[in-house]
């Protein structure tokens, strides 16, 4: 967990970390949650001279942002949880708010990171997994039913591999970090190495490396230019680990994504600019967004993962 004080414009004003606790089972990660809040409200109170006037919460999985529940999460364990009311209640009444962690991301980055003064933003980190934040107008878009942005379970590869979703030949399957890291390990020869071992390969000109990167970036490619002709973004950024290849991956990936487009209007194709910072000022912000703003308002609190 990742946790902060945030002021108005953004700033970090105070930050910590601590494990979930998840080997306890999924109360104890509530808890754990509630917990640190509760902590964090103390800090600022004795540090600032008031207690933080909103909190934001962003979590994993399926997110009900309307009614503040967290409705399912498999790496947490937990169904249906009121985290907001939940969140509220330790922290003496205060408005809470709660978001998905990508979406959340996605919203900082927007405002105040790589995406800011773009009207049309999409953003899509590539780590485990690969999901997507819609960016409009300031805001992100969580969809009809809290799905909006699942870029990772595009099916760019039919009938290919086996996705935990249940379908076959999804992007994440393909293009994350993880699925780079199980590729290059089977094509190294060595169990132990990762995607960012992948990208020194690459840019040592090992050929392994270069094949197993080529097949990441074109369906990153594919996955990508079937978001663009649907939403039309003016900005795509990308994050999340494998995006700390650098040029490594933007290079041929900008020119990959160049060379499908045809009748669409390529966006910018941009690194992300908060790091893993984003979901911390992304809480932030859903908080920042429930009050009415003033120089002397406090800093609202937020718990990120």
């Amino acid at each position: 967990m990742k946790a902060a004080l945030v002021g108005a414009d953004g700033a970090l004003l105070h930050q910590a970390r601590r494990t979930t606790g998840r080997e306890r089972g999924p109360d104890a990660v509530v808890e754990s949650i509630l917990g640190f809040a509760a902590d964090l409200r103390a800090h600022g109170e004795r540090h600032f001279g008031e207690p933080a006037a909103a909190a934001g919460v962003a979590v994993p999985g399926i997110v009900d942002d309307d009614r503040g529940i967290a409705a399912y999460s498999a790496n947490l364990g937990w169904r249906d949880v009121p985290l907001r009311d939940l969140l509220s209640k330790r922290l003496s009444g205060v408005p809470v708010a709660l978001g998905h962690d990508v979406r959340t991301g996605g919203l900082a980055e927007g405002r105040i990171g790589a995406g800011r003064g773009a009207d049309r933003f999409l953003f899509v980190p590539l780590g485990t997994g690969i999901a997507g934040a819609i960016g409009i107008d300031g805001r992100v878009e969580a969809g009809a039913h809290g799905f909006a942005g699942e870029i990772g379970h595009i099916v760019v590869r039919p009938g290919g591999a086996p996705c935990p979703c249940g379908q076959r030949g999804c992007l994440e399957r393909y293009g994350s970090a993880s699925a780079v890291s199980e590729a290059w390990a089977e094509a190294s020869g060595d169990p132990a190495a990762d995607a960012a071992d992948c990208a020194k390969a690459v840019e040592s000109g090992d050929p392994r490396a270069l094949a197993v990167w080529q097949e990441a970036v074109d369906a990153l490619a594919d996955g990508l230019v079937t978001a663009l002709t649907l939403l039309d973004p003016r900005t795509l950024i990308i994050g999340g680990g494998l995006a700390e290849a650098g040029e490594t991956l933007f290079t041929p990936l900008r020119a990959a994504v160049e060379r499908r487009v045809t009748f669409q209007k390529l966006p910018s194709v941009v690194p992300a600019a908060l790091g893993d910072t984003a979901g911390c000022l992304g809480a932030g912000l859903l908080a920042w967004d429930l009050l009415a703003t003033t120089p002397t308002s406090p800093a609202p609190e937020v718990t990120a993962r």
